[in-house]
């Protein structure tokens, strides 16, 4: 078995609002979109983020475990600067993303902050220094 990841799939409550959030919020481009079923969105050359209808997703992958709390998964962006950082964690705030959390040096020589998209998945914005950050910008 090869060493990748080919796609991330998230279960969404509401897909339509996850279309509105991903697509007309942060201007991300749909490779496929099945209204009240599933919206694919490529993340990289051979990787897909879906998100799928939770209705959909229960009937073939099984029932979802719920409770308090973030769901137990982040989601990385990673970004050139400390300033475009910032400037993401801002967009996300106007679209009505929540849960933000400010930029911040980190112990381990980044700079990162947090939003939440409308089902609780936590996005972190950050810029990586050295070869593993460069290795992940385009």
């Amino acid at each position: 078995m090869d060493q990748r990841l080919s796609l991330v799939t998230l279960a969404v409550r509401d897909l339509e609002r996850s279309h509105q959030f991903y697509i007309t919020g942060l201007g991300w481009q749909a490779e496929l979109y099945v209204p009240h079923e599933v919206l694919m969105i490529r993340v990289g050359a051979h990787t897909l983020l879906s998100l799928w209808s939770e209705v959909e997703f229960e009937a073939e992958v099984g029932a979802i475990a719920r409770g308090e709390g973030a769901p137990p998964i982040t989601l990385a962006h990673n970004v050139a600067s400390a300033e475009e950082v910032d400037e993401i964690l801002t967009l996300a705030a106007r679209i009505g993303a929540g849960n933000i959390a400010p930029g911040q040096q980190r112990s381990w020589g980044g700079y990162s902050g947090y939003f939440a998209d409308p089902d609780g998945y936590r996005w972190e914005i950050a810029m990586n220094p050295g070869p593993i950050g460069e290795s992940l910008l385009p």
